[in-house]
Order: C-alpha cells, then sequence, then structure tokens
C-alpha cells in the first residue's frame, strides 16, 4: 500500500509576509490551504496514509488536518526541527514507505500536479499560481461554490450587490461580501469572509481572509490581508494605518511577532510619537489609483 510524506515548507524570505501569519502550508489559498489540496488529491489518488512533516508551527498543522478522517486518511503530523528535502526525508522514514509502492513524498510549495512554478519564489509566482489554479480549485469538497458567469465563482453565502461589477476571471469565497457599485475583476480573488464597502475597486489583486477594504480603496497589483499591503509586482510592503481603509476583522491568534511584550510595552510608553502617515499618499506611492 502506497504512502505518502508531505513536508510544510519553512519560512520563505520571498513571501516573508504570509510566514507571518499562519505556516505557509497552512496559508488558505481560495479557500483551502495547500495541505488540504494535496490531502484532497491524494485520498482520489488511493494513499491510505499520510505523515505530515512540519518544522514552522507544527502545532497549527496538527489543528488543521487532525486526524485525516475527513479525508478518509490517516494523518500524522510529525514535529522537525528543521525543513527536510524529500531526499533526507525518504532516508529518515524509508521503513515506512513500502519499497515496491508508487510512494509520494512532496515538498508543499506548489498545488498538486502544478511542478512547474514553486508558489513561494517570490510575491509574483504566488499571485500568477493562485489565478491558473482558480478552474480547478473547485474540488469534491467544495459545497456551494459555483460558477455564476465563465470565470465568475462564487462561495457559498457569499453576498454580492446587484449593483456590483464582476469581471472575469474572480473568484468570491463564502460568506464574503461586495457591497454596491464595487468593480471586482479582471484577475481578483476575495478569500473567505473577506468585506469589500460599496464602491471599492479590486483588480489583478488577492483580498486575504477576513479582510475589510474600505470604500476609497482602488487596489492594482496586490495582496491585501490585515492591515498589510504587498505590490506582488515590485515586492514592497505598506502598513495601513487607517482601518476605515484597510484591516484585519478578526485577530489572527497564529500569527507570529518579532517583539517581546516588555518591548513593546515600553514602545508604547516610552517612545516619542511618530509622524502621521497618510494611507492614501502611500498607496498611491505604490502606483494604486484611489
Amino acid at each position: 500500500m502506497s504512502k505518502a510524506l508531505l513536508i510544510c515548507p519553512s519560512e520563505r524570505t520571498a513571501v516573508a509576509e504570509f510566514s507571518q501569519i499562519t505556516p505557509l502550508a497552512a496559508t488558505p489559498l481560495l479557500g483551502e490551504s495547500l495541505l488540504e489540496y494535496w490531502l484532497t488529491h491524494l485520498a482520489l489518488a488511493g494513499i491510505k496514509e499520510v505523515r505530515v512533516l512540519a518544522s514552522d508551527r507544527p502545532e497549527h498543522i496538527s489543528k488543521l488536518v487532525g486526524d485525516g478522517a475527513r479525508w478518509g486518511l490517516k494523518v500524522e503530523v510529525t514535529p522537525e526541527v528543521r525543513e527536510l528535502t524529500p531526499a533526507l526525508a525518504a532516508v529518515k522514514y524509508a521503513d515506512e514507505l513500502p519499497a515496491s509502492a508508487q510512494n509520494v513524498i512532496a515538498v508543499l510549495d506548489h498545488f498538486p500536479g502544478a511542478t512547474d512554478s514553486s508558489l513561494f519564489d517570490s510575491y509574483a509566482n504566488l499571485f500568477s499560481g493562485l489565478t491558473l489554479w482558480i478552474p480547478r480549485a473547485k474540488t469534491v469538497n467544495r459545497v456551494g461554490m459555483h460558477e455564476v458567469r465563465p470565470g465568475i465563482w462564487l462561495g457559498l453565502h457569499a453576498h454580492v450587490s446587484p449593483e456590483a461589477q464582476l469581471h472575469a476571471p474572480c473568484w468570491i469565497g463564502k460568506h464574503a461580501y461586495v457591497g454596491a457599485h464595487c468593480v471586482i475583476g479582471p484577475m481578483a480573488i476575495l478569500e473567505d469572509r473577506s468585506f469589500v464597502e460599496a464602491g471599492a475597486e479590486i483588480a489583478s489583486s488577492i483580498i486575504g481572509a477576513d479582510t475589510f477594504v474600505g470604500k476609497l480603496a482602488a487596489l492594482r497589483q496586490s495582496f491585501a490581508f490585515g492591515n498589510t499591503l504587498v505590490n506582488w509586482s515590485t515586492g514592497s510592503v505598506t502598513r495601513v494605518s487607517d482601518a476605515f481603509l484597510l484591516c484585519a476583522l478578526k485577530r489572527q491568534p497564529n500569527a507570529k511577532t518579532s517583539e517581546s511584550f516588555l518591548h513593546r510595552l515600553f514602545e508604547l510608553l516610552f517612545a516619542e510619537e511618530r509622524p502621521a502617515v497618510d494611507p492614501l499618499e502611500t498607496i498611491n506611492e505604490q502606483g494604486r489609483a484611489t
């Protein structure tokens, strides 16, 4: 019986902002993580047992997949001190891999079957990979996701105003909200539970899960998650201080922070006040029209 070893990538400096939110293998991409896409793929291929090797926040990976029962698999998550290469993983777990079987060993830096490009080599690669995956993202276990018009996908309980304009290709996740007079697409992805206020414009951009986009925003070539904007073409990063423009709708419990509690407290109490930054001006400087 064939088995699989799935290697969760550690942090990638080329897409460092994503690693701050959640392990890369668990990042929502069109509503599901790479790990979930791979488990669905393996289950359909007849694999029964999967070992997941995780060096970055393995406890979060374990919480995401459980024991694999929802895929009909036996899944075990094993913490590692560092990311293993496929060759090292094959040697370390050789006793578990039947020599006569077609075993699978994969690093989760690409979608199943899309081995020609690593998603995490750059923000541009990630954007390109996601938009190419849109037609294949509706896996057999996705309930309620449907194509309302060619190239336009809506998730379960998504709300789109009749006065909004949708241009293919675009993907709007479950429980997402799109207000009146919004222009969404082409090449736009709104992850689950994102909220786009009336009048906003989004093209060639991806809005992260649980992210609010205000009515003054017009995003181009961007990843937007929480209050963070990343231009996927240039790699530049902006923190938007105005929550009426861009903010997170809920706290990210698995996010990393580089500041200790005492350091942050000291900064809040004693640091000199920083000059206010106009978020609209900052966005314009990165080539976004508002």
